[in-house]
């Protein structure tokens, strides 16, 4: 008994961080093929880590039941131990660089897609007080970012109308302005001010199922009892601007994606009476979640920085902004 306790003791010391990093990703994802499009590497080399893993432990570590994956007890057990050695060495990471006096490592951030525009520069921002802190961003539809969050995927994520019943933490930091746009040469640009209804005879561009923005509106537009019968769907917010410039309809979309367009007249913001429709952008993280001296960071510094997040925003108003003279 005591020479094969030993004997498993020596097998397991010979499983490699970067074998528990691919079973993680397995038990964190339930399945081979998004474990390994998630790692950049093929099935088969998922596999046969897997495999290897379950050699060394003399146990299996899945089930298939049908199609689904299940996680036996023996890969339960391995989880929690797998987590501990992965928090020991984040721990390991921050009082390094407490001795080096910098924070230093990656912050991993998911952000809805309508957030991509100012998210840099609050990043840049961030980087000026941590300049050894580097960016994995992930741009997502908000159905995206709701998959990535049940399935642990990032430090931090960024997005608005945070769901209320998957024990998220929250902390709302920035207004994200709503608002419809048309062509200056479109017959409602000549009208003086609009209600919400007089847009509905008019093709109006839609966001994709799954997008934040298209299901604000959505709510927005039951609320106030306007329907559009006439309407096309786009997968991005720079597809629905272009199409809009072409002169496909109207749209409603975040002010922020529109700086340039507005600041030049190439779109105008139509002045309806119940815009711009105003959601908060938050901060997320699940209740559970333990962040890393980086995240921790990041959230302190989203926390303290309102008015420089603030002033980070105004360049996306849609006005043109004076050059200084050059001397």
């Amino acid at each position: 008994m005591v020479q094969s306790e030993e004997k498993m003791r020596k097998s397991l010391m010979r499983m490699t961080l970067r074998q528990l990093q691919i079973f993680n990703e397995v038990c964190d994802l339930r399945s081979y093929s998004r474990a390994a499009e998630e790692m950049s590497l093929t099935q088969p080399a998922v596999s046969l880590q897997i495999r290897q893993i379950e050699e060394l432990i003399g146990q299996p570590l899945f089930d298939y039941v049908g199609k689904k994956l299940y996680m036996t007890e023996a890969a339960e057990a391995l989880q929690r131990a797998s987590r501990d050695i992965f928090g020991r060495l984040e721990n390991l990471d921050m009082q390094l660089s407490d001795m080096q006096g910098s924070l230093q490592g990656q912050l991993k951030l998911a952000v809805e897609s309508s957030a991509k525009y100012f998210v840099p520069h609050l990043f840049a921002a961030f980087k000026r007080q941590h300049p050894e802190v580097n960016l994995q961003l992930t741009v997502v539809n908000r159905g995206q970012v709701i998959r990535r969050l049940s399935d642990n995927r990032d430090d931090l994520v960024i997005m608005s109308m945070v769901p209320q019943d998957m024990g998220l933490e929250f902390l709302p930091f920035l207004n994200n302005p709503i608002v419809a746009v048309a062509p200056p040469d479109h017959p409602l640009c000549h009208l003086g001010p609009l209600r919400l209804q007089d847009l509905e005879p008019y093709t109006l561009l839609l966001r994709e199922p799954g997008s934040g923005t298209r299901l604000a509106c959505e709510e927005y537009f039951k609320e106030k009892r306007v329907h559009f019968n006439q309407t096309q769907e786009v997968s991005s917010a720079e597809a629905q601007r272009e199409c809009v410039l072409a002169g496909l309809g109207v749209a409603l979309l975040t002010r922020h994606a529109l700086n340039l367009e507005l600041a030049t007249g190439g779109l105008i913001e139509l002045p309806v009476e119940e815009l711009p429709l105003y959601r908060s952008w938050c901060l997320v993280q699940a209740k559970a979640k333990r962040l890393s001296p980086v995240a921790h960071a990041f959230l302190a510094f989203i926390r303290s920085e309102r008015v420089q997040i603030s002033a980070l925003v105004e360049r996306f108003d849609g006005k043109l902004r004076a050059q200084p003279a050059s001397s």
